[in-house]
């Protein structure tokens, strides 16, 4: 991925090596040789914290990646009655090049868990459109004992794709959710799980589908 970061409304602009992928016929149209440009309008969410979150753009344009650094979501003796739910909205302005528009193909999700015997985490997803009343939902679940990184993929088919407004920017909204439950684990013990590494090395990545508008 690139190096540009995104944090606190800050613009990262990457010029793009178009690369082919699959034909529209069966997934995917040849990503735009122009620019994209992602702003971070909003970042809310007990998730990620000011200053935790960054936003990068590949250079071939077909993907951008979000890392956090402060997103943690557990159980035990010590908890804050809260903890055990931990979520993050962010709420991303997406400049393309004219005449296309895009749309969110697969998401790969990434982290570690550390779940006692009897206790579960569950990770979410969704992500819509300003103003759409279309909302794509994903829930991956993990039971204990569990003791590893995580990984989780949503896909979507090419028919079924949800695609950016042509000639409208609408706001891109992407919301994650982080659940640990006790359930039979043993008293006092610890659950956790987190959505990437805290050094960054690790990152939940969102791949983009294109086409190009009608024409008048």
């Amino acid at each position: 991925m690139a190096s540009g970061l995104l944090l606190g409304g800050a613009v990262a602009t990457l010029f793009a090596t178009a690369i082919p992928l699959q034909s529209p016929a069966t997934g995917f149209e040849d990503p735009p040789d122009d620019k994209i440009v992602i702003n971070v309008a909003t970042v809310n969410g007990s998730g990620c914290p000011q200053g935790t979150t960054a936003v990068a753009v590949s250079e071939d344009n077909t993907a951008f990646t979000v890392t956090y650094s402060d997103y943690l979501a557990w159980v035990g003796a010590n908890a804050d009655p809260t903890a055990f739910r931990k979520n993050c909205q962010l709420n991303l302005v997406v400049h393309v090049p004219q005449g296309f528009t895009y749309a969110i193909a697969s998401a790969d999700y990434r982290g570690f868990a550390s779940l006692q015997a009897g206790a579960s985490g569950v990770e979410k997803a969704s992500y819509y459109f300003q103003g759409s009343p279309t909302t794509a939902t994903a829930t991956h679940s993990f039971g204990g004992p569990y003791n590893d990184n995580w990984q989780a993929t949503d896909t979507t088919d090419w028919s079924q794709l949800v695609w950016a407004p042509c000639g409208v920017l609408r706001n891109f909204n992407i919301n994650t959710e982080l659940r640990v439950n006790a359930g039979t684990s043993p008293p006092g013990s610890t659950s956790f799980m987190t959505m990437d590494s805290t050094d960054g090395d690790i990152s939940t990545i969102y791949h983009l589908a294109w086409k190009r508008c009608p024409t008048a």
